[in-house]
């Protein structure tokens, strides 16, 4: 296997992985799929970037690889380039720091009642 069909397949898993993963898709379809698959198997399969990208890889492995000890060690290879990927554009937001203040008590002040005549 040349060097450039390895990063061209690992360009397009990642590119289909993120597509089904991540995108709303032209006229939205991808996040109606999505939504059809629930939270069942299928939405779970589809919420994970490394188990999505893991099985969309099959395909170009038996495309790329010339033998199956070739194909066996590049399925998880293409996979993890494509989760690399993922790792170097997907930015994540960082959390909003939160701003909060507590007032002092005054430690000086008893809390006393009135007592009452009997």
């Amino acid at each position: 296997m040349r060097w450039y069909w390895f990063f061209i397949a690992t360009l397009g898993i990642w590119r289909i992985t993120h597509l089904l993963n991540a995108e709303d898709g032209p006229w939205d379809l991808i996040f109606r799929l999505r939504q059809k698959a629930g939270e069942g198997f299928w939405g779970k399969w589809l919420d994970c970037f490394y188990c999505l990208s893991l099985w969309i890889a099959v395909p170009f492995t038996f495309l790329c690889g010339e033998n199956w000890k070739e194909q066996l060690l590049l399925w998880p290879a293409l996979s993890a380039g494509a989760i690399l990927l993922e790792r170097i554009t997907h930015r994540a937001s960082k959390p909003t720091p939160v701003f909060y203040s507590e007032e002092t008590e005054n430690e000086n002040v008893l809390l006393r009642q009135k007592k009452r005549d009997l």
